[in-house]
């Protein structure tokens, strides 16, 4: 099971989105869809898990409470020019430019964009010799967190295992708009999965928050108890196994049979499992058991 998993907030459109991704990626598909029955007023909430070009993502559809913007955005490596445009002919369709299609220092063929969903994507001509991830999350370290990108990089490789921190290219003097940026790309794996980072340039009031979420999978409640701790610094963000870093940076704890913990069993169980789940901040597999065999 992949360790770290992309997790994406909808108001009502993740099943719609992952089918338009999926019809954007060679070895990619719908695996399940879920429903997770909300207490009233509120109203329940879709759960989506699909694969792109081979790796896990997750959607939820739970309402308008978090907008996605450009601090995490999804970099695709593309082995042509061609590929490049027919991505970007899809994902504009609808959206917004954020950086035009065309050739850049650092890529012969490369554009920004927020999709018709607010999600934002960057797609890059690689050298077609290169090994690399298809799909990389890339944390754009903005506003409060500008200038923490390394520190968050070097922070993240001593929680997981199998980590690696490749290239770290800084700006050079006058190059940033914003005198708190340092690093202008950054190449690193966790247990490894790559993702990048970069501080922004650019003086802008958004960061990061939950519509963009990386959860973790754990194998026991010892894991989540170790990921919980050096992940969780921010009290009034935990909730049913999200959770908030030092930088801003939205994960979700979970053990890696959530879905047979929360979706397993009768209908009455199911019922009371959620009903538990959803007042609790970090995973409790003990407790949560007790309630679906009704011991209290």
């Amino acid at each position: 099971m992949q360790k770290i998993v992309p997790h994406l907030w909808y108001d009502k459109e993740a099943q719609e989105a992952a089918l338009f991704y999926v019809s954007l990626f060679e070895k990619s598909k719908l695996v399940s869809t879920k429903v997770i029955k909300n207490p009233p007023p509120f109203d329940d909430a879709e759960l989506v898990s699909f694969e792109l070009a081979g790796q896990q993502f997750m959607a939820i559809s739970a309402g308008p409470y978090f907008k996605f913007n450009p601090s995490i955005s999804l970099m695709v490596a593309c082995s042509t020019s061609e590929e490049v445009d027919r991505m970007w002919e899809a994902l504009s369709e609808g959206g917004t430019e954020l950086m035009a299609l065309g050739e850049y220092p650092f890529s012969k063929r490369y554009a920004w964009v927020q999709d018709r969903y607010g999600l934002s994507w960057q797609l890059m001509l690689i050298d077609g010799g290169l090994k690399v991830q298809k799909i990389t999350p890339n944390l754009l370290f903005s506003d409060g967190s500008c200038g923490k990108a390394e520190e968050a990089i070097r922070y993240y490789a001593e929680v997981f295992e199998n980590t690696e921190i490749g290239q770290i290219s800084r700006y050079t003097e006058g190059e940033a708009q914003s005198a708190k940026a340092k690093v202008n790309f950054a190449a690193f794996k966790l247990d490894s999965i790559a993702l990048s980072a970069m501080d922004n340039g650019y003086d802008v009031d958004y960061t990061f928050n939950e519509a963009f979420s990386l959860i973790v999978n754990c194998k026991d409640q010892k894991e989540i108890d170790y990921f919980w701790g050096k992940l969780s610094a921010v009290p009034e963000a935990e909730n049913c196994g999200w959770c908030k870093d030092q930088f801003g940076v939205s994960w979700q704890v979970l053990p890696s049979t959530w879905e047979e913990i929360l979706f397993g069993g009768s209908e009455e169980q199911v019922q009371k499992v959620t009903e538990a789940f959803l007042k609790t901040k970090k995973f409790d597999l003990k407790a949560l058991e007790k309630v679906r065999q009704g011991i209290y």
